[in-house]
């Protein structure tokens, strides 16, 4: 019993690191849905490695009736976790959370509908996930890694990483900011068909240019 204390009372903790809005422990413990869900879950987890599947979902989903957050009875949730703001926030069956991370509003840690078995993400330690992040399939988060706002990270995200954009790209390693031209980062459809159009674009101006320049020509020798 003394465990569950100790950790509901690092849940309460974490609140007050994170969220520089909170005031008293009696506004956090009854106004903080992150936390009603993350408690919630913790139940629901229980009976579930139990096998009472039924009642394990039926917790979960009154817990989502009432915070507007769905975390599956299956998913594995370390210490510390903090959701703020989190309305829209969805966590699979098979996700596995570490220590200390923070996930914002609309964050669905979810899967891309063709895998068995293990299809979630892994989510590694401080990790941040942006609101209205999408992280899908069963890969891996590194720890210290940063997934920027409605990112929508389809691979594997090395340690102390940060990702942003559609679909997530890796902009920075290690402090470090990564090489866009890199061949293994996926390029962006839409950058490279801007690209592509600029570039025709530059073709025909200089051809327009050759056209201009052969008809002054002409002219010129018309006068001679």
């Amino acid at each position: 019993m003394g465990k569950v204390w100790r950790q509901m009372k690092a849940d309460i903790d974490v609140i007050f690191v994170n969220d520089p809005a909170a005031r008293s422990v009696f506004e956090v413990i009854f106004t903080y849905s992150g936390l009603h869900a993350l408690w919630s879950h913790r139940i629901a987890h229980w009976l579930f490695l139990r096998r009472i599947f039924t009642l394990a979902r039926l917790i979960s989903q009154v817990s989502r009736f009432f915070t507007g957050i769905e975390i599956h009875p299956g998913a594995k949730i370390g210490e510390r976790l903090f959701i703020d703001h989190g309305m829209g926030v969805v966590i699979g069956e098979t996700c596995e959370i570490g220590n200390d991370v923070v996930l914002y509003q609309g964050v669905t840690l979810g899967g891309n509908g063709k895998e068995k078995g293990k299809r979630h993400p892994t989510i590694g330690n401080h990790v941040v996930i942006g609101s209205g992040a999408k992280v899908l399939g069963s890969f891996k988060i590194g720890d210290g890694s940063f997934v920027g706002a409605n990112a929508v990270v389809l691979r594997e995200v090395p340690t102390n990483s940060t990702v942003v954009g559609i679909p997530g790209k890796l902009v920075q390693r290690n402090g470090t900011r990564v090489d866009q031209l890199d061949h293994r980062i996926e390029a962006d459809p839409a950058i490279e068909l801007c690209n592509q159009l600029q570039r025709e674009i530059d073709a025909l101006r200089r051809e327009i240019e050759r056209l201009k320049r052969i008809g002054g020509e002409k002219d010129d020798d018309q006068f001679i």
